[in-house]
C-alpha cells in the first residue's frame, strides 16, 4: 500500500517478496558547501542574534521537517525553522497562539506502548519485522541481536555514535537493533537531527526504519491519514540515513542501502498487543528530497533582512513571561515574506498569526492552492471581484482565461437571481381514498 493513497482502507500488512539484495533507491546529491567568501560563523552567530542572547535553539523534529517540506515556499518557517526559534512561544506572544501538538494523555500512552514493544530486547520488535521484511531468512534469536550502547553528549555526540554503531553493526554481518538513534539531515543549509524510534540492521547489511505509533490497527487497518504521516515522518528517517550508509558502505567495503519499506508497529484491535505493517515509503521519500532541494538555504533569508531584526521575546525572569511589545515583535516577523494556505492551520504554530495576515491582506491563499491555481494572476480577493464585475478596462484582461471564467459565473449568478420567483401556492390535492 502506498501510505499517501487515503482512498484505500486498509494498510498494508503484506510480506515483502522483494529480494534482500534489491537495488537501493537513487541517492540525494551531496549537499552544497558553503559559497566563495561566505563565512559560516558569522551565518550562525546571525542566527543566535535572531533567537535572542542566551536562547539556546529549539530542535526540529521528523514531523516538522515534513510539514516544512510540504511548503517550501514559505521563508518565514523556513528562516525561523533553521534559526531554532520557538513558534509556539513566538504565536503566544503575538497574541496568536494555536493549539498545536499532541496531548499530554497520547505522548504518556504512545511511550507506554514503545516501552511495551521494544521489552526484553525488542523480541516482539524482531519478530514482527522479520515476517513482515525478512519472510525466507532464519528469524534472529534474542541473544543475536545486538543492542549497541548509543548514549553520547550532545545530538552531535549522539550522532556520530549512531554513525559508528551502524557501521560496526554493518561490518559484523548480523542482526542490530538501534532505539532511538539520532541522525543529522540537512535544512536550507541548517543542520537539523531527527530520532526515529529504532532502526534495524539486517545480516544483509540492509538497514530499516522502524516507526512505533499508538493509534490502533483494527482488523489489519488503520486511519490512512495517519498512516500517510507516519510515512512521511519515516521517509524523513530514510533521507537522513543515506549519507551514513554511503558512507558505511565506503569504509567496510560492504554494499549497504536503506529499505524504501518503513516497518510501522501499532496496538492490534483494543488491546496493548503490537502488530505490524511494512509500508512503502517511495513516493513521500521522493517528495520530501525534491521539496527540501527547493528550500531557501538560511543564510540566504537572514542576510535579506534588516541588521536589526531579531525574534527576541525578551523573556522575564521566570523565563515564560514575553515582555516585547507585540506590536514590535510583529514588525519583526513581517519582514520575512510567508506563504499561508489553510494546510497551515495542522502543521504551524504561527498559522492563526500568518492567516490573520492573509485575510487583511485579502490574498486569495487563504482560499487554499486550488482556488489560488485557478485564479491565474489575480492575486487579490479585490482583484477577483472588479474582473468578476467587468470593472477592469485593461485589454488584456479579457484574454485571461479566470477573467471570463469568473464573468461568466457571476452572468449566469444574476441571471438564476433575476429569474427566481417565489412559485404559486399549489391547488388543494384530493386527498387519498
Amino acid at each position: 500500500m502506498s501510505a499517501a493513497d487515503a482512498r484505500l482502507r486498509r494498510v498494508n500488512v503484506f510480506r515483502d517478496g522483494r529480494p534482500a539484495s534489491a537495488a537501493p533507491s537513487p541517492v540525494p546529491p551531496a549537499a552544497p558547501g558553503p559559497r566563495p567568501g561566505e563565512s559560516p560563523r558569522v551565518s550562525r552567530a546571525r542566527l543566535a542574534e535572531l533567537r535572542g542572547p542566551g536562547v539556546r535553539p529549539r530542535p526540529l523534529d521528523a514531523r516538522a521537517l515534513a510539514a516544512l517540506a510540504a511548503n517550501p515556499g514559505c521563508r518565514r518557517r523556513a528562516l525561523l525553522d533553521g534559526a531554532g526559534v520557538d513558534k509556539g512561544a513566538l504565536a503566544q506572544a503575538l497574541g496568536s497562539p494555536a493549539a498545536y501538538g499532541q496531548s499530554q494523555f497520547a505522548i504518556v500512552r504512545g511511550n507506554a506502548f514503545e516501552a511495551r514493544v521494544k521489552s526484553d530486547g525488542g523480541t516482539d520488535l524482531l519478530r514482527l519485522l522479520h515476517e513482515r521484511l525478512a519472510p525466507g531468512t532464519p528469524p534472529p534469536a534474542p541473544e543475536e541481536v545486538a543492542t549497541p550502547d548509543l548514549s553520547a553528549a550532545g545530538p552531535e555526540g549522539r550522532t556520530a555514535r549512531t554513525a559508528l554503531a551502524l557501521r560496526e553493526a554493518t561490518a559484523a554481518g548480523g542482526w542490530a537493533l538501534l532505539d532511538h538513534p539520532m541522525l543529522a539531515v540537512e535544512v536550507a543549509g541548517s543542520p537539523a537531527y531527527v530520532e526515529p524510534d529504532a532502526v534495524v540492521v539486517h545480516p544483509d547489511g540492509s538497514w530499516t526504519v522502524v516507526e512505533i505509533k499508538s493509534f490502533p490497527m483494527i482488523d489489519g487497518s488503520a486511519d490512512a491519514a495517519k498512516v500517510g504521516a507516519a510515512a512521511r515522518q519515516a521517509a524523513v528517517y530514510v533521507l537522513a540515513l543515506e549519507p551514513v550508509a554511503r558512507h558505511t558502505a565506503a569504509r567496510t567495503g560492504r554494499p549497504v542501502h536503506v529499505r524504501d519499506r518503513a516497518l510501522l508497529v501499532c496496538p492490534k484491535d483494543f488491546s496493548n498487543l503490537p502488530t505490524a505493517a511494512a509500508v512503502d515509503v517511495r513516493k513521500q521519500l521522493a517528495t520530501t528530497r525534491r521539496q527540501l532541494a527547493r528550500l531557501t538555504r538560511v543564510e540566504e533569508i537572514a542576510d535579506d533582512l534588516p541588521a536589526e531584526t531579531t525574534f527576541d521575546l525578551r523573556l522575564a525572569d521566570d523565563g515564560r513571561t514575553a515582555t516585547r511589545p507585540p506590536e514590535e515583535l510583529a514588525q519583526a516577523v513581517e519582514t520575512v515574506g510567508a506563504a499561508y494556505v489553510p494546510e497551515c492551520l495542522a502543521a504551524c504554530e504561527l498559522a492563526f498569526h500568518c492567516r490573520g495576515r492573509s485575510r487583511e491582506d485579502g490574498a486569495v491563499e487563504a482560499l487554499g492552492r486550488g482556488v489560488r491555481g485557478e485564479l491565474g494572476a489575480l492575486r487579490t480577493v479585490e482583484e477577483v471581484l472588479a474582473a468578476a464585475a467587468g470593472a477592469d478596462a485593461d485589454p488584456e484582461a479579457e484574454q485571461d482565461p479566470a477573467v471570463a471564467a469568473l464573468r461568466r459565473a457571476a452572468a449566469l449568478r444574476a441571471e438564476a437571481l433575476a429569474g427566481a420567483a417565489v412559485p404559486a401556492p399549489r391547488a388543494e390535492e384530493p386527498g387519498c381514498r
